[in-house]
């Protein structure tokens, strides 16, 4: 029977490898969490095990208990292993265990990771993942440092200070949202230090390890040799910083009236800290719930499209967000080709960044109707008028692995929950990952018949 999955798995296609090894991470991970040692109370129910470790591998923070209170540290050091496995990716981290163990790796491992961390081939993948490991580590010490600074003195010892750091340093890094607060961040307002550095780590692990690599490359190289920025690293930083931006403005503006007249500092850092962490991260300063609705509906906009391709972070990525804009754009104004910082984009990549966007949409849709037949049974838990708003908040936020609520995470029911774990786990893996377990990635042409035209618009 082992030698039958074994081949199986042998067999087994890059995408099925990607989400294969992701439901056996929250697998094992769900087992430990049961572990009398690993909760407070010596038990945790099975559905709520299973919807942690799934959050964690997949980098959400949704919960559905108080980590700070409901697990042990022995309970929270699992989470924290798990949210930093599913931050660098299970088979990233596979490739680099069994490169160390001196085992070779098939090629359909080769080219799952190739998927994930680059978008042209490459022959120094293994130097890559080197690099990878090596910049998560010094970045998540350096964060750990900065905010060991901080808490130093508002823990009885140094140890404590320290582990209380490194758990949300390798939290926010990983763009997970995990933290063991009740609050999350929301007594930190106005500390700097700490949100500047929290700022910081999400955006890093949030904009594409290969274009962290590719900065690093070009930093090493001498000026006369430098070679030409990608369209990739280009893209990703100029939408990021747009969302950011727009993301901070926008907080300005529709919450200035209730933010504190008179500091303006502190209402900046706000701003930029929400903007930065609705995109995939999870933290908070301010209760989401008590926000404007015309906050979160751009906070639903950043939360759907997300970090960048090859990161920590999920949604449909923003270099999905530029190519869908620019296809636009090229459209209004008769063009059938999509420029990006003069280079020509293949059409086979348009015309996939439109399917994604139009699954999201789909999946989103389907979800937030289920979530809502679910949940009708238990109105009475949360008879609100934002109803249908807090549902929607809470499947997109799934869906794009961000982890924010605005408490619809709290009255989930045991469907409820279960359809938020498969929406994580879609969200992780990517959606066109998921179609192909049901579609196959064979292309054809189809039937070829004759042509008639249809109106549109």
């Amino acid at each position: 029977m082992a030698g039958l999955v074994l081949e199986r798995i042998r067999k087994a296609h890059p995408a099925e490898l990607l989400v294969l090894s992701y439901i056996i991470a929250i697998g094992i991970g769900t087992t430990l969490l049961l572990l009398p040692w690993a909760t407070v109370s010596g038990r945790i129910p099975f559905m709520d095990a299973l919807f942690t470790a799934t959050s964690a591998i997949c980098v959400t923070g949704l919960i559905v208990v108080d980590t700070g209170a409901y697990f042990t540290q022995w309970g929270q050091t699992i989470l924290l292993v798990m949210i930093q496995l599913g931050g660098l990716g299970i088979m990233t981290a596979s490739v680099v265990f069994f490169q160390l163990i001196g085992r070779r790796i098939s090629y359909k491992q080769r080219m799952a990771v190739q998927g994930i961390f680059s978008h042209t081939p490459r022959a120094d993948i293994y130097h890559l993942l080197k690099s990878i490991f090596l910049f998560t580590g010094v970045l998540e010490l350096a964060g750990t440092g900065a905010l060991f600074l901080f808490w130093r003195d508002a823990y009885p010892s140094a140890s404590e200070a320290l582990y209380v750091a490194l758990f949300h340093s390798v939290s926010a890094f990983c763009n997970a949202g995990f933290s063991l607060f009740a609050n999350s961040f929301a007594d930190y307002q106005g500390a700097w230090l700490l949100n500047i550095t929290v700022c910081a780590l999400i955006v890093l692990g949030g904009i594409g390890f290969p274009v962290v690599y590719e900065f690093y490359a070009r930093a090493s190289q001498r000026p006369e040799t430098r070679t030409r920025m990608s369209v990739q690293a280009k893209t990703v930083m100029t939408t990021s910083l747009i969302l950011i931006v727009s993301g901070m403005v926008v907080f300005l503006c529709c919450e200035g009236a209730k933010l504190e007249q008179g500091q303006w500092g502190k209402s900046v850092l706000q701003a930029l800290f929400q903007s930065i962490t609705c995109r995939t991260a999870g933290f908070n300063t301010v209760e989401i719930s008590s926000l404007m609705d015309t906050t979160l509906a751009f906070f639903l906009f950043l939360m759907l499209f997300g970090a960048s391709p090859g990161s920590c972070g999920g949604g449909i990525k923003t270099t999905t967000l530029a190519i869908l804009s620019m296809a636009s754009w090229s459209r209004f104004r008769g063009r059938t080709n999509v420029n990006l910082f003069r280079r020509n984009i293949p059409r086979e990549t348009v015309q996939r960044s439109i399917s994604i966007f139009l699954l999201a949409v789909a999946v989103i849709s389907v979800a937030l109707f289920l979530l809502l037949l679910f949940q009708q049974g238990h109105a009475e838990a949360s008879p609100d008028h934002r109803r249908f708003l807090t549902s929607l908040f809470e499947v997109v936020s799934a869906f794009g692995t961000v982890g924010l609520s605005m408490g619809a995470t709290g009255e989930l029911h045991g469907p409820g929950k279960l359809l938020i774990i498969v929406l994580m786990l879609v969200g992780r893996v990517g959606i066109l990952t998921f179609a192909y377990l049901f579609l196959g990635s064979d292309a054809t042409g189809g039937i070829e018949r004759a042509q008639e035209n249809v109106m549109i618009g």
